[in-house]
């Protein structure tokens, strides 16, 4: 077994391992959006599914199933709600679920709870479920960590990925980032053939509601995704996986020291 994923345990097996407190569970959190016509819907719960998989094997920890639904696509970030396929949870549902979450985790035994998320969208509405859950955990010894994986990606990587210059993480939605780690991790859903050839996305300082989607191209790519590779998206990948893996465990080196000065 190269990794523990919790949906492959019996519950025997996962109550022994809480019990041993041999790691943190890993929760990985992404959405169902349009990637353009060359990436699947499921792009960012895939990538960080993988990420959270292999974070947790090399930190000692279990990944759960991953959150597959992510709170609404912007235009800005994501090309907007207005892409079939595109769905979409309200922000108080997904607060709720991941407070339940946390909240069954603790149930269960977990000290140490890590979330990886994959879609920007998702970030303040993770952050609430955390707070609440903290609030009606708070008796529970409990540590949680919450990333976007792609703060993980070093300047020298990007350089290396961009020579041209990066445009900014917002405009490389379904670009040559998600494009190339998509092609080193799950080469067989990507289409190349498929890669639009839209000019980047140019938006105004402000946003409207109703939204305009002709502010969006018409693929849903806000940046070209020409010039993706498998080995770049290896470059990207493998950095992030240990770079994640390295922050867990400084995390808990440092709870131990912690616990050390108050026994």
């Amino acid at each position: 077994m190269t990794e523990l994923r919790m949906e492959h345990m019996s519950w025997t097996l996962y109550r022994d391992w809480v019990r041993a407190r041999k790691g943190p569970v890993f929760i990985p959190v992404g959405a169902i959006e349009q990637h353009g016509p060359h990436l699947p819907l499921s792009t960012d719960a895939t990538l960080a599914g993988a990420i959270a998989a292999a974070s947790a094997h090399k930190a000692g920890g279990v990944v759960a199933p991953t959150l597959c639904y992510g709170y609404k696509s912007q235009p800005k970030c994501g090309g907007g709600q207005q892409f079939c396929g595109t769905t979409s949870l309200d922000g108080a549902t997904l607060i709720g679920q991941v407070r339940d979450l946390i909240r069954e985790f603790v149930r269960h035994g977990v000290e140490r709870v890590v979330i990886v998320n994959g879609h920007y969208e998702n970030t303040w509405f993770l952050i609430e479920g955390i707070d609440l859950a903290m609030r009606e955990t708070r008796e529970a010894p409990l540590s949680i960590m919450r990333l976007d994986y792609w703060d993980f990606i070093t300047e020298k990587t990007l350089a290396a990925v961009f020579p041209q210059g990066f445009p900014g993480y917002a405009l490389e939605h379904a670009a040559i980032m998600e494009t190339s780690m998509m092609l080193h991790l799950y080469p067989e859903l990507v289409r190349l053939d498929q890669i639009p050839d839209d000019r980047p996305a140019s938006f105004p300082p402000y946003e409207t509601y109703p939204v305009h989607t002709d502010w969006v191209p018409p693929s849903g790519v806000l940046s070209s995704a020409r010039g993706a590779s498998a080995e770049k998206g290896a470059l990207i990948t493998n950095e992030v996986i240990e770079r994640v893996a390295s922050a867990v465990q400084a995390e808990a080196n440092a709870a131990r020291r912690g616990f050390d000065r108050t026994v």
